[in-house]
């Protein structure tokens, strides 16, 4: 099988400095920690990253994504009486209180309602246990090393997860506009039927007012995980997350994990969504090229001392005919070797095969025009 490689190298060499962000040592006091590159899911650092544990309110991060993508915002969401009576943290739901799925996930991401958090449960999937199954099969499709026994993180048997795969977890579901903008919130207010006022609901995460940058997070509790945190921050156009576990100083844990990742990386963006990457050659076509366009952009954070480059591939070749839009490859940025990112590349252009059909076609198509002057 013919292979094209069209390899790019983009940056050779940096400046030789004897003290890489990979020498630079970082130790959060935590059971379990994580920093990863949003954009390309890249680890940046890691601490116990892989290994299992109870993970408190983080959990709610899955049942709100899981309801953003079963759900639109203004359906109708119904408390039961297991709803109303879960115990922890509260928005105090009355049993029969009604609120749209919008106004649960506020309560959810900025209260900590656990009483919201079986709501939700309910309302997508019938039941807190077939709401945990599909809680452990998107955790699952998305690589995530979780297991989930309910949708609002109280202390249960076998209810854990990594420092990573809440790093993925988060990563995924600040790819929704609306949980991204929900969990960024600082402040909201909800109805509360029966009363004479609304719930006000304060977000928990102190990072959005005190670290430059914050975009979102969540915060966890229990006897059994101690304090737990998924935060995010953006700088220079590279958003950073991160996730501690069994972390008593949370928010400054947090806060120096994200200095470190800013100080020692930056984002390398090589393609954009619509850039054309390289012309490809065809074989069998009327045109001998087409251009190849990158799918989504190509970016990750990259580290001081760290090379990187773009190699464009395409498996057996390319050839005709070619409908512009059409897969024809992919191109990958590697770090030091390693795929860190890639997107698929699309044919620009529309190719014909170059037989005697096609060159019948253009020959009528010429005599129609030139008769139509």
């Amino acid at each position: 099988m013919k292979r094209i490689v069209c390899i790019l190298l983009l940056l050779l060499f940096l400046p030789l400095d004897a003290d890489s962000c990979a020498s630079e040592g970082l130790s959060v006091a935590a059971k379990g920690a994580v920093l990863i590159d949003a954009k390309s899911g890249r680890v940046l650092f890691g601490q116990n990253e892989n290994e299992r544990f109870p993970m408190a309110s983080t959990t709610k991060i899955m049942t709100a994504l899981l309801a953003l993508e079963s759900c639109s915002l203004d359906e109708t969401v119904t408390a039961s009486e297991n709803a109303s009576g879960v115990p922890g943290t509260s928005i105090y739901l009355g049993v029969g209180e009604t609120l749209t799925m919008e106004e649960m996930l506020y309560g959810l991401l900025l209260r900590s309602g656990n009483d919201a958090a079986v709501a939700i449960a309910e309302h997508v999937a019938g039941s807190v246990e077939d709401f945990a199954a599909r809680m452990n099969a998107r955790a699952a499709e998305l690589g995530a090393d979780a297991h989930f026994v309910n949708p609002h993180g109280l202390d249960a048997a076998g209810h854990e997860a990594s420092a990573l795969a809440l790093a993925r977890i988060f990563r995924q579901a600040m790819q929704n506009g609306d949980f991204r903008r929900i969990t960024g919130t600082q402040k909201a207010t909800i109805p509360w039927v029966g009363n004479d006022f609304s719930r006000v609901l304060s977000n928990k995460n102190r990072l959005l007012t005190t670290y430059p940058g914050a975009t979102g997070g969540k915060t966890g509790y229990t006897s059994g995980a101690g304090r737990c945190l998924v935060f995010s921050a953006e700088r220079d156009g590279m958003e950073l997350i991160g996730v501690v576990l069994g972390c008593p100083n949370w928010f400054d844990e947090a806060g120096r994990m994200l200095d470190w990742g800013f100080e020692n990386y930056h984002l390398e963006a090589p393609l954009t969504a619509g850039e054309t990457a390289c012309e490809a050659a065809v074989e069998g076509g009327m045109a001998g090229t087409v251009t190849a366009v990158a799918e989504s952009g190509l970016a990750a954070a990259v580290g001081k001392g760290e090379t990187w480059r773009v190699e464009y591939d395409f498996p057996g070749g390319v050839r005709a005919p070619l409908e512009k839009g059409e897969a024809i490859g992919t191109a990958t940025l590697y770090i030091e070797g390693t795929p860190a990112a890639q997107t698929a590349l699309l044919a620009g252009e529309d190719v014909e095969s170059r037989d005697l059909w096609s060159a019948l076609k253009r020959l009528l198509q010429r005599w129609a025009l030139l008769f139509a002057t």
